[in-house]
């Protein structure tokens, strides 16, 4: 199933190129403009025994064509959004990063950054810095739990999305670079686990434009997913609706006003965000250039 959130905080579930509104069979009273906007949580949460209406809603209800829709990130209100850096080996190679994933641990996104597919990346005011784009798988918990052993990682996990993990570049804090609001679209929807199947072995790209920057498969992660599942819940409970971003491959490179950016990955989606020069975010953090320059190896 493809579980989508549209429009005014709508959860829908995708059918061929359409949503179907299944709001009312799943909102539990509180209303689409509560606060926190949390009815994806208990979706994911109750999933299990909501199910049979959610595709009996499906295939009752009227649908509407997705480009008539705004697409929002699925999960609006994660109890945390967990990422892990440097996972693949090519991509350390091209960064001069002397450590992976394994063993250096994950960091942490405000779920703030988070943005849907309807929504444009806006870039903040950098002066003689570059934003760059990070392509990355993301996995939805959906059962939490604490110090999940590797081998029972299936049955916490909800489903998958694209994610872009957007970056300042520079040496300064990773978190600070990373926590402009809208540096973190995910979507463009939930795919469960059940349609996607083995994540294990997934195919990846990323174009800005015309032209392919990244192409990676799963199978080539440093640290796989049941290792960031048991890794990221040995520290921490996980809960429905938590997010974690896999890592990126090699060809991370620099986004400007007007470009697209388009991520797809098989069996999960395509999710295409437009890129827009902001006027906000000018911070003296950044009022200097990065330095050494980028100079990426291979």
């Amino acid at each position: 199933m493809r579980i989508a959130r549209f429009d005014d905080d709508r959860i829908g579930v995708v059918v061929d190129d359409d949503v179907v509104d299944v709001t009312d069979a799943v909102d539990s009273g509180s209303g689409t403009d509560a606060w926190p906007p949390v009815t994806m949580n208990r979706v994911i949460r109750d999933f299990d025994s909501l199910r049979p209406l959610l595709e009996r809603a499906a295939s009752e209800g009227p649908r509407r064509p997705l480009g008539e829709v705004t697409l929002l990130t699925p999960v609006p209100w994660p109890n945390k959004v967990i990422a892990y850096p440097v996972n693949y080996h090519d991509h350390g190679r091209e960064m001069q990063a002397g450590y992976r994933a394994d063993v250096q641990g994950f960091f942490l996104k405000p779920p703030s950054s988070l943005s849907g597919a309807g929504e444009p990346v806006i870039l903040p005011v950098v002066p003689g810095r570059e934003v760059h784009h990070e392509s990355e798988l993301a996995i939805i918990i959906g059962a939490g739990g604490r110090d999940i052993p590797r081998e029972e990682w299936r049955s916490h996990v909800f489903g998958y999305a694209c994610l872009l993990d957007m970056v300042v570049r520079g040496r300064e804090e990773r978190v600070f670079r990373k926590a402009y609001d809208t540096f973190c679209p995910v979507g463009p929807w939930i795919t469960t686990a059940d349609e996607v199947g083995d994540p294990t072995n997934l195919d990846m790209r990323l174009w800005v434009g015309d032209e392919l920057r990244q192409h990676a498969n799963t199978r080539d992660l440093v640290l796989d997913i049941p290792g960031m599942v048991e890794m990221a819940s040995a520290v921490m409970t996980l809960h429905p609706g938590d997010v974690i971003a896999t890592g990126t491959p090699a060809g991370v490179g620099p986004v400007t006003d007007g470009d697209t950016i388009r991520i797809r990955i098989e069996r999960v989606g395509e999710m295409n965000v437009n890129v827009v020069q902001g006027t906000t975010g000018r911070t003296e953090v950044f009022a200097r250039p990065y330095d050494p320059p980028i100079i990426k190896q291979h």
